[in-house]
């Protein structure tokens, strides 16, 4: 059987499925997710088995830390995936929510009301805890899954999935909600990219490669989970105690993630107090600091940064670091050399505050908090599908409400059109 043909047949079922989960029940959705977590501590010794032979072969490839941390599973990264699909059961469900409900003069009452999307592929890299997460978000909004997850996860991938779906058999559920692609061929891409009579949207998560892959050969509607180059700006009013604090926390907690600081802004007004203390705590954690000009005044021994590395997602200890002259040149910069995914201003003016929350054009920003925090289990979304960076239909983390789209219910009385 050709790759085309076997993932033309799950496509298939996935719609099937998807059609027929419209009568599932919320109280039945939930049941469910709640075993579902059960299942994954139940099961955690052949997870971690699991992933240990992905690792040991990501280590034989010579896979950069960062990137060993991505894919990496631990027992607290097991039960944090247990929480979230606790969490997901917990959250009301978006099927059936009456949006708006209006009457027109003619009598005729028109009601907007949420429905799933329908079948959703979700192509990504490294982190196997997605697969649960996707799955887990997918099923609770009525949609049919179909992951493909990346070569270097296979093995974590397809434990996970499978303890998932033995669930739905167990609830008596079609498993044709969920669907993992196990083959690791390249060509199962291109293929999947295709069947755009049967997938109603793609999810492409990873490196920018993998974007602009599936944004060139999808014949289905795309919403991008782009790159993270993400921003701390350090103002000139701001707590420097604060912003050390800040910074630390979204480049060196876990610098293989999306939401990690990939550039540090510095007022100049501030930068001779501010850059000397916080470089050196920088590169006591091992991070590779690429500086500006007035950066490598200040601090002697980095690297000049060239432009390139504005806009460059590292997922690893390296930074680049650049002094600017005001607010405006900051926003200026973000707006420039960023991806649109999440930003930070670190201030004590609240007109900066407010002046930054309005101009910069990313999908998340914030005002005296870590990057970090943009993810759907922190927001109270239970997880994420992804974090949109395009503007048309989501933005940010896409949880439940995300992986609907609506339609309208129009109840009449015999109402005709003259």
């Amino acid at each position: 059987m050709s790759i085309k043909t076997e993932l033309t047949s799950i496509a298939k079922k996935a719609q099937g499925a998807c059609r027929s989960s419209l009568t599932l029940s919320s109280e039945v959705k939930d049941r469910a997710l709640k075993d579902m977590a059960l299942a994954l501590l139940d099961r955690k010794a052949y997870i971690l088995s699991a992933n240990q032979k992905d690792l040991r072969a990501a280590k034989a490839r010579g896979m950069s830390l960062a990137l060993l941390d991505r894919l990496t599973l631990s027992e607290k990264r097991i039960q944090d995936m247990a929480d979230s699909l606790n969490e997901i059961a917990n959250l009301p469900d978006p099927v059936g929510e009456v949006i708006n409900i209006w009457r027109r003069p003619n009598g005729l009452w028109i009601n907007k009301v949420r429905v799933p999307i329908g079948v959703i592929a979700i192509i990504y890299e490294s982190r196997p805890n997605v697969t649960s997460d996707c799955l887990g978000l997918c099923f609770k909004s009525g949609n049919s899954v179909i992951l493909r997850g990346g070569s270097e996860a296979i093995n974590s991938n397809l434990a996970i999935a499978g303890t998932l779906k033995g669930v739905l058999k167990r609830h008596k559920i079609s498993e044709g909600m969920v669907n993992m692609i196990t083959t690791t061929d390249r060509a199962a891409v291109k293929a999947l990219l295709s069947l755009n009579n049967y997938i109603d949207l793609v999810m492409p998560r990873g490196g920018e490669s993998l974007i602009n892959q599936v944004m060139k050969l999808s014949r289905i509607p795309v919403i991008k989970h782009y790159k993270g180059i993400c921003h701390v700006y350090v103002d000139g009013s701001a707590d420097l105690k604060m912003a050390e604090d800040i910074c630390y926390n979204a480049k060196v907690q876990r610098p293989g993630v999306c939401n990690a600081m990939e550039s540090m802004l510095v007022h100049q007004q501030v930068a001779s107090k501010f850059l000397p203390a916080m470089l050196k705590n920088f590169q006591d954690a091992r991070v590779e600091i690429r500086g500006c000009p007035v950066t490598k005044k200040i601090v002697k021994g980095i690297k000049l940064a060239r432009e390139s590395d504005y806009r460059t997602e590292y997922l690893d200890l390296i930074l680049s670091v650049r002094v600017v002259k005001d607010l405006k040149q900051a926003i200026e910069h973000i707006n420039n050399y960023g991806s649109h995914h999440s930003d930070s201003i670190i201030t004590d003016d609240y007109d900066n505050s407010l002046e930054f929350l309005r101009r910069v054009d990313s999908a998340c920003v914030y005002v005296n908090a870590s990057t970090r925090f943009t993810d759907g289990y922190q927001f109270g979304l239970g997880a994420e599908i992804g974090i949109s960076t395009d503007k048309l239909h989501a933005r940010g983390p896409m949880a439940l409400e995300e992986l609907t789209t609506y339609k309208y219910m129009v109840m009449g009385s015999g109402q005709v059109r003259s």
